[in-house]
């Protein structure tokens, strides 16, 4: 089944090109969603065994973290070849049985691109660093020490420490913003370029419906090499790096967000744009112009679709007023844009213990999710309300964590593998070994413990999303009259001539709110929603939503 793939030029007129605005993402870890083969691995295989499940939940599609040839330094996010799929998540013959299946099922394939570093074992870092003189001499940032032999500037890696390596080939410094096994590309040079746009190629042949493209505002760096200006420490915080990590201290203007990349964009855009329906979403990793950089990225039709936004992957457990001011910021600096929103991911702890959410807590959060303007990821084992797994020193795998243990423990602790059910303790993930342990407090939380359970967390995910998916106007609807009641965000989505007022009491304690005119029906009954029969003031119980629809006159508007 190892074949080659034409573009899809036949199903053009049916294709909904528009399909990823308002969508519903679920991302899978693959080393930790399903293991097929025993080895304590997840793997393909396993992806295409669970995807009815996935299908159950309603997503529009999946996004899939790196499954490419990889030394796993950074767990696949150190590619040594674009364009095969390492032995550990099995053969391209999978990945062609895995697209089909979730299309027979409904479900849009992304995978993630890492184009802004490869391996150090990548065949052209190995020939770049011959020499100077080679044809790949350039594709890589490459940078002469400083008189006294130091690295060329103060630039930082995220996991701690210079930026820099020296490499005794060349004499000269490396730049890596990841691991040191992760030298940053230059794509300053055009044919970096085009080798990433033909690797892509490769992906959408075989169907993909879209990448997520890792680190997308690192693609560039200031060509002069200039050093990054402190950040005073009250405009610091721990979004994207945590706080012990010196990282944090800059503000990293020439590292990256370069203007150059708007450039790469373009024809990233207009390649992707040769297949009908492929959409893309872009990390945007940056601590202080995150949603301004978002704006850029997604405005007009030329560069991607939407960018994934960090504003609500933040330590703190985000207050109505902060929601708020994020909404209000996106409409200021991106109100052409499309965010895609999550609460939790590979990166960060899980949200409901990050958040310390109740029950009650999490069903709110996720039923709001599914309100708010922009796309939606949910994390795998989200919809179970997992909580951040508990791992050992001596079971830590993430280097970030062995770096900065005790006090970061790193991203194992929510990478730990899913957990199916209750028939073993690796609760049904791998009849081996795992690479994490299954954690004994997911066991009770399995997926067939809740399958039974009427009143689980995974029934209210179902119904959440499903009451998008049932709704246009919740998916691509505008967003107004964003309002901050004491503990109570409330705001209207509409489209065309159908108005949504949802409101929602982010809190322990009874509150009202205002529902305006009349002629409301609750959208959501089974949801436990207030009750919106009639205008006038609603009252909310704790972590209760009020979620109302009405026709609207377009003069109104």
């Amino acid at each position: 089944m190892n074949m080659t793939v034409k573009p899809n030029t036949v199903e053009t007129a049916v294709v909904d090109q528009d399909w990823w605005r308002g969508a519903v993402i679920y991302q899978i870890y693959p080393r930790s969603f399903q293991d097929s083969d025993g080895d304590g691995i997840g793997d393909l295989k396993g992806i295409v065994q669970r995807l009815p499940y996935i299908a159950s939940l309603g997503v529009n599609a999946i996004w899939i973290s790196p499954f490419f040839t990889s030394p796993m330094k950074d767990f696949g996010y150190d590619v040594s070849d674009y364009c095969d799929v390492d032995p550990m998540f099995g053969k391209l013959a999978d990945f062609d049985e895995m697209i089909a299946t979730a299309h027979d099922h409904g479900v849009k394939v992304m995978i993630d691109l890492v184009l802004s570093h490869s391996s150090d074992q990548h065949p052209w870092f190995a020939q770049s660093r011959l020499d100077r003189e080679n044809d790949k001499a350039d594709w890589y940032v490459w940078a002469d020490p400083k008189p006294d032999g130091t690295a060329p500037n103060n630039w930082l890696s995220i996991f701690g420490g210079p930026a820099w390596h020296w490499d005794p080939r060349r004499e000269q410094y490396y730049l890596h913003n990841f691991l040191s096994s992760q030298p940053d590309l230059n794509l300053h040079t055009p044919a970096v370029q085009d080798a990433l746009l033909d690797a892509t190629r490769f992906w959408l042949n075989r169907g993909v419906d879209g990448f997520r493209l890792d680190t997308i505002n690192f693609y560039f760096a200031d060509k002069q090499l200039r050093d990054n200006p402190a950040l005073p420490p009250e405009k610091r915080n721990a979004n994207i790096a945590p706080s012990v990590n010196p990282y944090n201290h800059q503000q990293h203007i020439y590292s990256k967000n370069q203007p150059e990349n708007l450039a790469f964009l373009r024809r990233f855009r207009a390649l992707l744009d040769e297949y009908p329906g492929k959409a893309a979403v872009g990390e945007v990793g940056d601590a202080q112009f995150g949603l301004e950089i978002l704006g850029q990225y997604t405005s007009g039709d030329e560069f991607v679709h939407m960018c994934y936004a960090f504003e609500l992957l933040a330590k703190e457990k985000p207050t109505a007023e902060r929601i708020a001011e994020v909404f209000a910021k996106v409409a200021d600096v991106a109100a052409d844009g499309w965010a895609c929103w999550a609460f939790s991911n590979h990166d960060v702890m899980r949200h409901a213990s990050r958040w310390a959410l109740s029950p009650a807590a999490q069903r709110l959060f996720v039923t709001m999710l599914m309100c708010l303007r922009g796309s939606v990821c949910l994390y795998q084992g989200e919809e179970l309300g997992l909580p951040e797994a508990d791992i050992a020193f001596e079971d830590l795998q993430d280097p970030y964590g062995i770096e900065f243990w005790p006090e970061f423990k790193g991203r194992d602790g929510c990478r730990s593998p899913m957990a199916w059910e209750l028939s073993n303790q690796n609760g049904g993930f791998t009849t081996g070994k795992p690479w994490l342990p299954v954690s004994p407090e997911h066991l009770n939380l399995s997926v067939a413990a809740q399958e039974a359970d009427p009143s689980a967390m995974l029934h209210h995910y179902r119904k959440a999303i499903g009451l998008r998916q049932s709704n246009a106007v919740l998916a691509k609807g505008s967003l107004s009259n964003l309002t901050v009641k004491d503990d109570v965000l409330s705001f209207s989505r509409i489209l065309g001539s159908e108005e949504v007022f949802c409101a929602f009491n982010l809190s322990e304690a009874p509150a009202t709110v205002d529902l305006p005119t009349d002629n409301w029906a609750n959208l959501a009954p089974d949801m436990d929603t207030a009750e919106t029969d009639k205008g006038g003031t609603i009252a909310l119980a704790p972590w209760q939503a009020c979620i109302s629809k009405r026709s609207i006159d377009q003069k109104e508007t």
